[in-house]
């Protein structure tokens, strides 16, 4: 993508480094925006779990492991999916305060965490996953901006006023006569936000089948993140014409979009009375009475 022609009259500086030092110790801004974000989420999924009838308790046995599960299938899957970064190097696969935590493996991870507690302690999965949903995409947003810090995951040259000041060391190969990018970081941040408001919203407003609030989640991310991937311009596995994320979104999206009209249609079948044959009395299904 070609650079509007022109004079940059506005950029947004990224900062200079991506450690803050506390005395001896530093702290990485990827992790801290990482740990608040996963607080934030965590508080918020609580509130809507209680809402729900449950037991704030139930949620707090449960969120640890849920965060372990979800940073575990994270790092899992952004290793196998860029094995290359660490053939070098192995032990930079611990390393995830300097980034590279993918949100499709956090959601399996998470998911799969899920549905082993909630079968042990029988509690209801998808009002799990419900009350979760718009906490993660809070998550998210708040994550992104670990993006900034690390100069990463910005999008193609351009010369907008909000263009993403980037350092010549930072800047993908081919691009480095470039100073300012697209902030897809932002794009996905504020996207995140207005999701999980928009979750929210439909949540009180539409009386939905359990599980569809996390279904929407999922099609409301997937939509969106595929147009983002597709803006990056750093270096990504592609299969044919798209990068390997974007054909996930597209899979996800696809089964989510699935999921939200079957979950709705087996709630309006458990609700609807049974068909009684007029001539017999019995029911349809051709049960006695």
């Amino acid at each position: 993508m070609t650079p509007v022609p022109g004079v940059v009259l506005a950029s947004i500086p990224s900062p200079g480094e991506n450690v803050l030092h506390l005395g001896p110790l530093p702290l990485h801004m990827y992790g801290l925006m990482l740990a608040v974000g996963v607080l934030v989420a965590a508080k918020i999924a609580e509130k809507r779990w209680v809402a729900r009838g449950h037991a704030a308790k139930e949620f707090s046995d449960l969120v640890v492991w849920l965060v372990v599960g979800g940073v575990i299938g994270a790092r899992l899957y952004h290793v196998a999916t860029d094995y290359q970064l660490f053939t070098d190097d192995p032990l930079r696969a611990f390393r995830i305060w300097e980034g590279g935590l993918s949100i499709w493996g956090a959601v399996i991870g998470g998911v799969v965490a899920a549905v082993i507690l909630t079968r042990r302690r029988h509690l209801d999965l998808a009002d799990l996953l419900d009350s979760a949903a718009p906490g993660l995409a809070v998550a998210q947003a708040i994550g992104r901006w670990g993006n900034w810090f690390n100069q990463e995951l910005f999008g193609a040259p351009t010369k907008l006023p909000w263009g993403l000041e980037i350092d010549p060391a930072n800047r993908p190969r081919g691009y480095t006569r470039y100073a300012t990018f697209q902030p897809t970081f932002l794009y996905e941040s504020l996207y995140c936000l207005a999701l999980a408001l928009a979750l929210i919203w439909v949540d009180k407003r539409f009386r939905l089948a359990n599980g569809q609030i996390f279904a929407l989640y999922c099609a409301g991310y997937t939509a969106a993140r595929l147009v983002f991937e597709e803006m990056r311009i750093d270096p990504a596995h592609t299969i044919g014409p798209l990068r390997v994320n974007a054909w996930v979104s597209i899979l996800v999206f696809l089964g989510a979009v699935i999921a939200f009209v079957w979950l709705g249609r087996r709630a309006r079948d458990r609700m609807a009375p049974p068909v009684v044959d007029d001539a017999t009395g019995f029911q349809e299904t051709g049960e006695t009475p």
